[in-house]
């Protein structure tokens, strides 16, 4: 019996990731060159302030953290530097939150069980 394994065409599955990586970089220079026009370049939580040499390091925090809602009036950017950009998306996803994402929800259950449930009977016993 024959099984062969068929293997993707390796020069379109590399189009195609060029193609989507020229789409996100076209899609974060449009956001981001009206963010840094639009707002002060200062970080919006730390208060760190930029200059031309460090601006790399100040980005476009989405508030609702959907990257494709892009407001004219920039109601739902604000600019923050990269370490309060990591602690905001580390917070929301510890708390439950789903990034703007289509696909990438969740279907895992809620966890229920908590191992502490009898320690206070456990310790009154003694």
């Amino acid at each position: 019996m024959d099984t062969k394994k068929s293997n993707p065409d390796q020069s379109k599955l590399d189009r195609v990731v060029a193609e989507a990586r020229r789409s996100r970089e076209q899609r974060e220079q449009g956001y981001r060159e009206r963010a840094l026009k639009m707002y002060p370049w200062v970080c919006g939580r730390c208060a760190r302030e930029f200059t031309r040499a460090n601006l790399r390091e100040l980005t476009v925090h989405h508030r609702d953290h959907n990257h494709d809602n892009n407001p004219a009036d920039g109601s739902n950017w604000e600019l923050l530097c990269l370490y309060c950009h990591d602690n905001e998306h580390s917070r929301y996803l510890e708390h439950g939150g789903k990034t703007g994402t289509a696909g990438q929800d969740s279907d895992t259950p809620e966890v229920t069980h908590n191992p502490f449930a009898g320690l206070k009977s456990l310790l009154e016993d003694k």
